[in-house]
C-alpha cells in the first residue's frame, strides 16, 4: 500500500568489539534467532557468540563435486571401454589410473562453479541487491569504526518494546528502527527485469567478443605471431633449399649416430640366429622386465600367454602362437632378429624396446614356452 511503512528491524550501535560480542551472546540467551552482527572487520569468536550453524554452501560443493566426479567417471568408461574401446599396449580397456587427473579436474571445476553460482544467486539472491540497511546511518557507522547488531522483525520473539529494553540492557549507544523502502516491498525479485537481462547480454557479448578477438585475431598479429612464423622446416613440408624439394632428409650414407652400434645382420635373420647369443642371463629381474615389456607391446597381438589369442581379433590378421614347434626351435638370436626387423605384418620394435629389453622379452618368451610345454623332468 502506498505510503505504508513496514518495519524491518531494530539496530543497536556499540563502540567496542567486546560490547557487540556480549550483545550477541545475550541475544542468543534471550532466544532471538533472526539477528545479525555488523563490524568493519571479521571478529574472532563471533560465530560461536551468535551460535551460528555451519554454512550450507559446503553441501552444494559436495553434491556437485561428487556429481561431476561420477559423470566424468561414467563418461570415460563409456567412451574408452564401451562405445570406442581403446587398445593401448597391455592396458585394460578402462585404465582407471590414467583417468584420475581428468576426474579430479572435473570434480574441482563442478564444485567451484556450482558453489559460486549458488552463493551469488541462491544465498545472496542476486541480482536483487536492495536491502533496507543500505545507505542508513547505521551501515555507514559499522562500515567505519563502530559495531552493530540488527534484530529483524521476522524473529518469532520480536516485540518493539522488549527489543528496545533488550538493546538498552546491553548498553547500545544508539537504537534505531529501520523500515522497508516502498520499492523494496513491491520489487523483491529482480532477476527477470529488463535492466538485468540487458546487463547480462552486454556482459556475454563483450566477454565473447573479447575472447574471440584475442584468440583468433590478436594472437596472429605482430608481435604475437612469432611462435607460428618461425624459420623452421616442418615434417612433410616442401623445401626451397634442396634441389629435390624434400624437407625431410635421409641420413648421410655410412654415418653412425654417436653411441650407437648398427645392427649388422640386417636382412639376414637366419645368420642372426646362428651368431647372436642372448647376453642377458635368466634372473628374476630380467624375467620381470621381459614380462612388463611383453604385456605392453606383445600381448595385444600374441595374447598374455603367447598363444595367439589377440585382443585385436578381427582388426588385424591373427598373430601366430609362440608355442609352435617352429618358434620353440628357433634360437634366441632368430627371435631377436624378428623383434629388431619385424616379420610379415609385425613391425620392428627397435624404437619401443632397447637391445637389453628385447633380450629380456626373449627370456620371458622362453619361460612361457617352457610353462605351456613342460616336460616330465620339469615337474620333478
Amino acid at each position: 500500500m502506498t505510503g505504508e511503512k513496514i518495519l524491518y528491524s531494530y539496530t543497536g550501535i556499540f563502540d567496542t568489539p567486546d560490547e557487540v560480542t556480549h550483545a550477541a551472546e545475550e541475544a542468543v540467551k534471550q532466544g532471538y534467532t533472526k539477528f545479525d552482527v555488523n563490524s568493519p572487520y571479521p571478529l574472532h569468536g563471533m560465530n560461536k557468540a551468535m551460535n551460528l550453524p555451519a554454512s550450507k554452501l559446503g553441501y552444494v560443493a559436495l553434491i556437485f563435486g561428487l556429481s561431476g566426479a561420477l559423470g566424468a567417471l561414467l563418461s570415460l568408461w563409456w567412451v574408452s571401454a564401451v562405445d570406442y574401446p581403446l587398445v593401448i599396449g597391455g592396458k585394460p580397456f578402462f585404465s582407471f589410473p590414467a583417468y584420475i587427473p581428468v576426474i579430479f579436474e572435473v570434480t574441482v571445476l563442478s564444485a567451484a562453479i556450482a558453489t559460486v553460482l549458488a552463493m551469488l544467486f541462491f544465498f545472496f539472491k542476486l541480482p536483487n541487491n536492495a536491502h533496507p540497511l543500505h545507505a542508513t546511518d547505521y551501515m555507514k557507522k559499522v562500515s567505519a569504526d563502530k559495531y552493530g547488531i540488527v534484530i529483524q522483525a521476522e524473529d518469532p520473539k520480536f516485540d518493539e518494546s522488549s527489543i528496545r529494553k533488550f538493546l538498552e540492557s546491553v548498553h547500545a549507544k544508539e537504537i534505531n528502527a529501520v523500515y522497508w523502502a516502498e520499492e523494496e516491498i513491491t520489487h523483491k525479485h529482480k532477476i527477470f527485469e529488463p535492466k538485468f537481462l540487458t546487463f547480462l547480454l552486454v556482459v556475454v557479448i563483450i566477454t565473447s567478443g573479447t575472447t574471440y578477438f584475442t584468440l583468433n585475431k590478436l594472437m596472429f598479429m605482430l608481435p604475437f605471431n612469432w611462435m607460428m612464423e618461425q624459420q623452421k622446416q616442418n615434417p612433410q613440408q616442401k623445401s626451397l633449399v634442396f634441389a629435390d624439394g624434400h624437407g625431410m632428409r635421409q641420413p648421410v650414407e655410412g654415418t653412425i649416430a654417436r653411441g650407437f652400434l648398427p645392427y649388422e645382420f640386417k636382412g639376414q635373420p637366419d645368420l642372426a640366429g646362428e651368431r647372436l647369443v642372448n647376453p642377458i642371463p635368466v634372473s628374476k629381474e630380467s624375467l620381470q622386465l621381459g614380462q612388463t615389456k611383453f604385456d605392453i607391446y606383445c600381448s595385444p597381438c600374441h595374447g598374455y600367454h603367447g598363444e595367439g589369442d589377440s585382443r585385436l581379433r578381427g582388426q588385424f590378421p591373427n598373430s601366430p602362437s609362440l608355442h609352435s614347434e617352429k618358434v620353440r626351435t628357433w634360437s634366441d638370436g632368430r627371435i631377436f632378429a624378428v623383434l629388431t626387423e619385424g616379420q610379415n605384418v609385425m613391425p620392428s620394435y627397435t624404437t619401443q624396446l632397447t637391445v637389453d629389453e628385447r633380450w629380456a622379452v626373449i627370456n620371458y618368451v622362453r619361460a612361457l614356452q617352457r610353462a605351456l610345454n613342460a616336460k616330465e623332468s620339469d615337474l620333478q
